[in-house]
């Protein structure tokens, strides 16, 4: 039994998904892989299956049927992974802008630095993208200074989507009451983080912008986020008196 597993969120990534499988598979430190699909109607979910066969005790997939959006698709994963009592639950994308080598960096953090929470972090040694063009690197940017600016914190990839959490943190943060779905959602799970007095560390990346299949970027994402900070702000007070850990 591994002390680990990676949720990785799917909505049609059949040219990527076998890939990140083996990848992740291939590390001499054993992590456990969580796929949860939106109901891809590309058949990810298929491919995920065949390989079960093969990865017996170490694959699992959770179906949902419909685009249930990122946010409530890491809410399914984390229960189930808390339920199962790993210790160390991370979240990935499929496309490989996280560096699969970088897991193993996320969880020295984590058992051997003594954090809570470790971030894969674009923007902790100046920027560090690839493949994206300057107007979405400058708005990534700037939207992470935003929240710092509004919300008073010190991360300096507030959205970033390669995280990974100790176990404990994701059962006292309150994670059913997260008002933000999209990339919204990865901001209010580190601000909840820090409110609630655990330690998070910023891991230097270098992201790679998906090769293969289509993103999931729109324009709704960013007007959730940007009035969702602002709530958030105003509700600081009552998280962090009601999600102190235990």
């Amino acid at each position: 039994m591994s002390d680990s597993i990676v949720i990785i969120p799917t909505y049609n990534e059949k040219e990527n998904i076998e890939n990140i499988i083996r990848k992740v598979f291939s590390f001499e430190k054993e992590f456990h892989i969580l796929i949860v699909d939106d109901g891809s109607p590309d058949g990810t979910s298929d491919i995920v299956k065949t390989l079960q066969k093969e990865f017996s005790g170490k694959l699992f997939i959770i179906e949902r049927e419909g685009k249930l959006g990122l946010g409530t698709a890491y809410i399914t994963g984390f229960h189930w992974s808390t339920d199962k009592k790993y210790d160390f639950i991370f979240e990935m994308d499929a496309d490989f802008s996280h560096p699969p080598y970088d897991l193993l960096n996320l969880y020295d953090a984590c058992t051997k630095q003594g954090f809570d929470v470790a971030v894969g972090s674009r923007y902790v040694k100046g920027i560090s993208v690839v493949n994206w063009p300057l107007g979405r690197i400058l708005m990534s940017y700037y939207a992470s200074m935003y929240v710092r600016t509004v919300l008073g914190i010190k991360i300096k990839d507030t959205t970033a989507g390669f995280v990974c959490y100790k176990r404990e943190v994701l059962e006292n943060i309150g994670i059913d009451e997260i008002s933000m779905k999209g990339y919204g959602f990865q901001i209010e799970m580190k601000f909840r983080s820090i409110i609630s007095g655990y330690k998070i560390k910023e891991v230097p990346i270098i992201f790679t912008d998906r090769t293969e299949g289509n993103s999931k970027m729109s324009g709704g994402i960013f007007s959730e986020a940007f009035w969702g900070i602002l709530k958030l702000r105003l509700n600081t007070g009552k998280i962090k008196k009601e999600r102190l850990p235990k």
